[in-house]
């Protein structure tokens, strides 16, 4: 048990079932927050309610206790304020996304899907043009966008944005996947996750987190890579591990676990075993790849001034990855979102718009 930050003042204790516990998380994985996160807090509440990303009402009842500022100010340590609202906005409209994906494919909204998927990628593109979208959900997406495109080079925008068409991409395939019930194999799945759970797009943010941009060289390095990679993938497969029984319940098909069970023929509890495996794995490998990053980082200063601060940024951004760790897995016990025995609808989350028309 511990005591979270939560959405208010008051501490509050936060008991982990043992089926999802990871000790080792808990006592050398230390959570901290960014000290701007109760204005975090604060403004992007507005800014959902600004963008009509949520209703009035659902960002008065729900939005904090979502805890999404929380997961971005426990993972991007030392940002500057405005590139920090700026990811918690746009990590907040990445909820709002997901959300809305599911309830087209929930009400077989194809044509919608469509339509939404072929604005995100234009508006990505041109988010100046896009401001005014009459889909909020559009406008909200370029207002993010354009905001990110202001800290870094053209170099870093460009490759965010191609790092992001492939999200999208990867939204459509898990679209089709759930309207034609396929469960894609173990290794098509792990492909699959790594781009619907965005992993190179939170890696890029880093880099306005610390200030620079990374040369191509660096990003590319096996050491700085393996250590972004452990990280992301600790994320997208302990979010399984929570959403697993959820999922099952819900006929889904897009869960490491299921693919387990469908394709290598795992029983839930082996499958259940496997994912605790591979996020153990991750968690037991993550140190390491951070002491060859360091050495690598140390290797960059070579007494100019440019190394220095080459060798800095490295570091700030490997301190990140080691803050996702702690800041996912609270996350996962704090957010209503995976409170699903709290809701009255267990099949209907009660911050989504749950329309069957739109």
């Amino acid at each position: 048990m511990r005591f979270s930050h939560g959405s208010t003042s008051t501490p509050t204790a936060i008991a982990v079932p043992p089926s999802l516990a990871l000790p080792v998380i808990e006592a050398a994985f230390p959570r901290r927050l960014h000290e701007y996160w109760p204005k975090l807090q604060e403004k992007t509440r507005a800014w959902l309610l600004e963008k009509r990303l949520m209703p009035a009402g659902t960002v008065e009842e729900q939005a904090d206790g979502l805890c999404y500022t929380d997961l971005m100010a426990g993972y991007y340590l030392g940002a500057p304020d405005e590139v920090l609202q700026a990811i918690a906005d746009f990590s907040a409209w990445f909820f709002v996304w997901d959300d809305r994906h599911d309830r087209d494919i929930v009400h077989g909204r194809t044509a919608a899907w469509r339509r939404l998927r072929r604005h995100l990628h234009t508006a990505l593109e041109t988010p100046r043009t896009h401001l005014h979208h009459a889909d909020p959900l559009v406008a909200g997406f370029a207002d993010s966008v354009l905001r990110l495109y202001g800290f870094l080079p053209a170099t870093w925008n460009a490759r965010f944005a191609r790092h992001f068409h492939a999200v999208i991409e990867a939204y459509d395939r898990e679209f089709h996947n759930r309207a034609h019930g396929v469960v894609p194999g173990v290794e098509e799945y792990l492909a699959l996750r790594r781009l619907t759970f965005a992993h190179w797009i939170w890696t890029d943010l880093l880099e306005p987190s610390a200030g620079r941009e990374l040369p191509d060289r660096v990003r590319a390095h096996p050491a700085y890579r393996r250590a972004a990679l452990l990280s992301q993938e600790f994320a997208a497969w302990y979010n399984d591990l929570c959403s697993l029984p959820k999922e099952i319940a819900g006929d889904e098909v897009h869960n490491l676990g299921i693919s387990l069970i469908t394709h290598e023929k795992m029983t839930l509890e082996e499958a259940i075993a496997d994912l605790r495996r591979r996020i153990e794995e991750c968690v037991a490998e993550f140190p390491l790849a951070e002491r060859e990053v360091l050495r690598f980082a140390d290797a960059l200063a070579d007494g100019t001034a440019d190394g220095k601060e080459l060798g800095d940024t490295v570091r700030s951004c490997v301190a990140n990855m080691r803050n996702w760790f702690s800041s996912v897995y609270w996350f996962h016990h704090e957010s209503g979102r995976y409170m699903v025995d709290s809701w009255d609808d267990r099949s209907t989350p009660p911050y989504v718009d749950n329309e069957a028309a739109r």
